[in-house]
């Protein structure tokens, strides 16, 4: 109990936090032991050592997830807020703009108005659209591991080689015969809008120490990240984009070009109740040996407390927490968790593994536009804030799922 006890607590700093989490996992370690031990001793466990158990795992999910955002809030450069003359008259035009909404000094700034108006929006200036970037990608697991592109047009497409060149060798003065040509497929990622709505106060407007960009980039932040983490893990590209889940699936032995390859646990909606790590292990081999190592794992917070209490044949866990800062990991490599990502269900694709730096990219619409709306909720001020986003699978040989199945 003491143990559950101080591992409870929230962390108040990066180095104890990290004490606690550590203390959580040792908790976690000895309560499933224990529970292994009666299921060995009886073939059951007793229902207060499994509920123990669940009760430590939750806790230590929730730990770890405090230490990330301390060490995520301690490493963010502090913002220059200070009067001086880094402050340009770009950012004095868009200040007063959202601020009071007065535009006239907008007009003077063609990086601002250029294909903008009143109706359609202004664009917001290059710090402004970089810290809500910055944000978003603080809190987009996806944006984390993927290719993001930053792209000037709504339908970027890219030449994607699926393979067939060939090399050879030759002496200095020999004939070099031709080789074989690349086989090429132009793959388009068209950009939907996403938007979010955040309203201020006029007094939080008035206030001149509050800072309106962060504010903004702040509010806008986790409405974003939370649209875009669905579409990219499930979105079926009709006003989204696309995600690695929606493309067709087939076995890997059989997967063709345009499709995600799966291994199958061989049991319907669960891991095998003898030998759960092997499936865990044919995934981790399923890609290409060029794909292994930036490869990682992907799945929801429950299927990593699924596979949190695997052991392997030497009674180690598979599971290990990582470091301050750092993710934890499963059978050597990183765990990115996605709450989008399906539970472990019959049928379902619940754990996908793979290098999605190669698998996965998103392409950025460069431009974020604001809407000031002073009149549709008084005494609120609206800002109708839009990007566009588009994102699909890129490389279909470096992401592999898990498929929890009999085949």
């Amino acid at each position: 109990m003491k143990k559950e006890t101080k591992m409870a607590k929230t962390p108040v700093n990066e180095r104890t936090g990290m004490e606690d989490f550590l203390c959580a996992f040792d908790a976690f370690k000895e309560a499933n032991d224990a529970r292994l031990a009666q299921l060995e001793k009886k073939q059951s466990a007793d229902i207060l050592s499994c509920e123990k158990v669940d009760r430590i795992d939750q806790a230590l999910s929730e730990q770890k997830k405090a230490l990330d955002r301390i060490i995520l809030d301690s490493r963010r450069p502090a913002l220059d807020t200070s009067p001086g003359p880094h402050i340009t008259a770009q950012q004095k035009g868009w200040d007063r703009f959202m601020r009071r909404g007065d535009v006239s000094q907008l007009a003077e700034i063609k990086s601002l108005s250029a294909g903008s108006d009143p109706d359609g929006g202004y664009v917001v200036p290059d710090g402004t659209s970089q810290t809500i970037d910055r944000l978003l990608s603080e809190a987009s697991p996806m944006r984390q591991i993927a290719d993001v592109r930053q792209v000037g047009t709504s339908n970027f497409k890219k030449p994607i080689s699926r393979g067939g060149a060939t090399a050879g060798w030759a002496a200095e003065t020999a004939t070099r015969p031709e080789t074989q040509s690349p086989t090429l497929d132009l793959i388009a990622f068209p950009a939907s809008e996403l938007y979010a709505m955040p309203a201020a106060t006029q007094s939080l407007l008035d206030d001149s120490f509050a800072d309106i960009d962060q504010w903004l980039a702040e509010e806008v932040q986790d409405v974003f990240a939370a649209q875009e983490s669905a579409a990219f893990v499930a979105g079926d590209g009709v006003g989204k984009p696309k995600g690695f889940l929606s493309y067709t699936t087939t076995a890997n032995a059989v997967q063709q070009w345009g499709e995600i390859g799966y291994i199958a646990t061989g049991v319907d909606g669960d891991f095998s109740a003898s030998d759960p790590i092997d499936a865990l292990i044919d995934l981790l081999y399923a890609p290409r040996s060029a794909y292994r190592p930036n490869a990682r794992f992907v799945m929801n917070r429950r299927t990593v407390s699924a596979v949190r209490k695997f052991k392997d044949l030497d009674g180690n866990y598979i599971w290990s927490p990582g470091a301050a800062g750092q993710p934890s990991s499963l059978l050597g490599y990183p765990v990115t968790e996605m709450e989008d990502m399906p539970d472990v269900a019959s049928g379902a694709t619940a754990i996908a593994f793979g290098d999605f730096r190669r698998g996965y990219l998103i392409a950025d619409r460069a431009g974020v536009k604001v809407v000031r709306d002073p009149y549709s909720s008084k005494p609120f001020v609206l800002f109708y804030t839009t990007k566009k986003v588009g994102g699909g699978v890129q490389d279909f040989n470096a992401i592999k799922l898990l498929k929890f199945a009999l085949s």
